[in-house]
């Protein structure tokens, strides 16, 4: 996610390898099958769809939701964090020359992903000719965010219309900190956390651009359950800018609460993992 060029960064990228494929701990009841709610509502124009990167039966919920409303008669545009932005020739000569998924991984897939897991959203989109669209912040803006701030990313007139030439809102940046900080096993050093948080949300900035980019087109953003928060990832900027868009956004939780982040929830049984901040607290 950003550059290996210290000691500091080297101490980040290795916390954050360990708990990239960690989710909350497990406290609610699981379900097996998708809620009623979900399957029932009517389609946004902007359907943003959580998940722990790592949870198996998260993935076969989402992906259950998604085939339905697909095979309904839906034709969103998906955009998925999973794929650079940067990379997005490749994902479309993928698309339109690939005959299965398999393929559009080994093309435009990268390393950072369990990709097995996203089989079946991307052969879906092959199969009724959904435009795949690669969503998430490339590593060298990345790395420009976390030493130069949000906007060194972003064009003047993005700059301007997500407001980006005034100071962050606090309640945004407070929160992504705290989740930032618990995240890397409360052990990140603190003179990394602002440029961690500045990246985090340029991420959040970008992926809610890239689907305004693909109006009058419906579309579905598939990303991590921090990024589909609407209270401060990718639907609280997709509402800083005119005109609204109807919108739901779904988290695919491991137990917990929701507490006003997402439209809809859906509890998914945790996945068994080993505590991911083990190695990093020996």
């Amino acid at each position: 996610m950003i550059s290996t060029y210290n000691p500091t960064i080297r101490l980040t990228l290795a916390l954050a390898t360990v708990v990239l494929a960690s989710g909350c701990a497990s406290s609610g009841k699981p379900a097996a099958v998708l809620s009623d709610n979900l399957l029932e509502a009517s389609n946004p124009q902007v359907l943003l769809l959580g998940e722990v990167h790592d949870n198996a039966q998260g993935h076969k919920l989402r992906y259950e939701l998604l085939r339905q409303r697909v095979e309904a008669g839906w034709r969103p545009a998906i955009v998925m964090e999973q794929f650079d932005r940067e990379n997005q020739d490749q994902l479309s000569k993928a698309q339109k020359g690939c005959l299965d998924a398999q393929c559009v991984i080994r093309v435009a897939g990268g390393a950072r992903w369990d990709w097995q897991l996203y089989y079946p959203v991307i052969q879906l989109a092959l199969t009724y000719h959904l435009p795949l669209v690669a969503g998430n912040l490339s590593r060298a803006d990345a790395s420009r965010v976390v030493r130069d701030g949000v906007a060194s990313s972003f064009d003047p007139q993005s700059v301007k219309d997500y407001q980006l030439d005034q100071p962050l809102p606090a309640a945004v940046t407070s929160v992504q900190q705290q989740e930032i900080v618990a995240g890397h096993c409360n052990m990140l050093p603190e003179m990394m956390v602002g440029g961690l948080v500045n990246a985090q949300v340029a991420r959040d900035i970008w992926m809610a651009k890239i689907i305004r980019d693909q109006q009058p087109k419906d579309v579905v953003l598939i990303a991590g359950n921090g990024h589909v928060r609407k209270d401060v990832g990718v639907g609280y900027w997709l509402n800083r800018v005119t005109p609204a868009l109807t919108m739901r956004s779904v988290g695919f939780i491991e137990g917990g609460g929701n507490g006003g982040r997402y439209d809809s929830m859906q509890t998914v049984a945790a996945q068994t993992r080993d505590d991911p901040c083990k190695q990093v607290k020996k």
